[in-house]
């Protein structure tokens, strides 16, 4: 049993638990960061479904799919930016 070791040699070498622990630490954050990226990534194509759902669509097809692309350009940017900081947070 080495003096340093509190534990008596139940957990093998000290070091190497440690960088063990130090790399499950890194995985979760690296989860952590996937899943965050999702969720971003997933609320601004709700919010721009969200957005679009909510238009009282009127007119023939041309004027209907003008009324979309006007409400895509104001929702666009909004989407654009969630994704973006999402990917940022990602590390990309």
């Amino acid at each position: 049993m080495a003096p340093d070791d509190p534990f008596g040699g139940l957990f093998g070498d000290p070091d190497e638990l440690r960088r063990r622990m130090e790399e499950m630490a890194e995985q979760m954050q690296g989860a952590q960061k996937v899943a965050w990226a999702d969720n971003a990534i997933k609320l601004a194509v709700d919010m721009t479904v969200a957005g679009i759902n909510r238009l009282n669509l009127q007119g023939n097809a041309d004027q209907q799919a003008e009324e979309i692309r006007g409400a895509m350009t104001r929702l666009f940017p909004e989407a654009v930016a969630l994704v973006r900081e999402a990917r940022e947070g990602f590390g990309t």
